[in-house]
């Protein structure tokens, strides 16, 4: 939105996992080790031995949300032929009778760095409305003085989520993602890797044609000021 317009769109696929469930999955779908689509717990979290539902529980709690030990569901995008990025990997947290208590967004930048927003859920069921202040280096294009502003429904046969992006009330950004449910299944996948192979690659290479794009508009990188990463 500022300082210069630029607008792109892709297609793509996210896997919704509940974290307890990670045994069941389909044939072409392996957790932890290779496969046509696989999930590593080293690629979400905090990358440590701690299991990964342990590991979003304990964030929850240092967030000073209290959560009732119910459901986990991660939304991802899976490695593809052992290639993984995600730049954004949300976790619906539910108390146990199921409704939502947080929301915890993690976000990857481009040099192997994470953070995660751990965001208490307010309005009970219906649209969530959350913002937060930028703590983490993500594009080179934007300052840190700025603020994230939330919006995302819980998954059910369609998920949308919003992200804005302020600095001092302006408008600088918006992404969003829309999508519709489909059941994971080996054919589903085979599917989804012969119509978008290759997934990660090519958002990595999407991030940068755009930010080359971004670059001839005039937009120059902002110097990084070293900051401690918390994950």
């Amino acid at each position: 939105m500022a300082p210069r317009r630029h607008r792109f769109r892709y297609r793509g696929f996210w896997l919704l996992l509940d974290l307890e469930q990670l045994d069941a999955l389909p044939r072409l779908l392996s957790h932890n080790r290779f496969n046509l689509f696989s999930f590593n717990d080293s690629d979400y979290g905090d990358n440590s031995a701690l299991a990964l539902r342990e590991q979003i529980a304990g964030k929850l709690r240092g967030g000073n949300i209290a959560w009732k030990g119910g459901t986990i569901r991660l939304l991802c995008m899976p490695r593809s032929l052992g290639h993984a990025f995600n730049p954004l990997s949300v976790y619906f947290c539910d108390h146990a009778d199921g409704s939502p208590a947080a929301v915890v967004y993690e976000v990857h930048n481009t040099f192997g760095e994470r953070h995660s927003y751990v965001l208490a859920v307010k309005d009970g069921e219906g649209q969530q409305f959350q913002a937060c202040d930028k703590a983490f280096y993500v594009s080179p294009f934007m300052d840190m003085d700025l603020r994230y502003e939330f919006a995302v429904n819980r998954p059910g046969e369609r998920l949308a989520l919003a992200i804005k992006l302020r600095q001092q009330g302006q408008l600088l950004l918006v992404a969003a993602l829309a999508g519709e449910r489909c059941n994971l299944t080996s054919a589903m996948l085979l599917r989804l890797f012969l119509t978008m192979p290759a997934q990660s690659l090519t958002t990595v290479a999407a991030i940068h044609w755009q930010a080359l794009r971004l670059w001839l508009k005039g937009l120059r990188i902002r110097r990084r000021v070293p900051q401690k990463i918390m994950v």
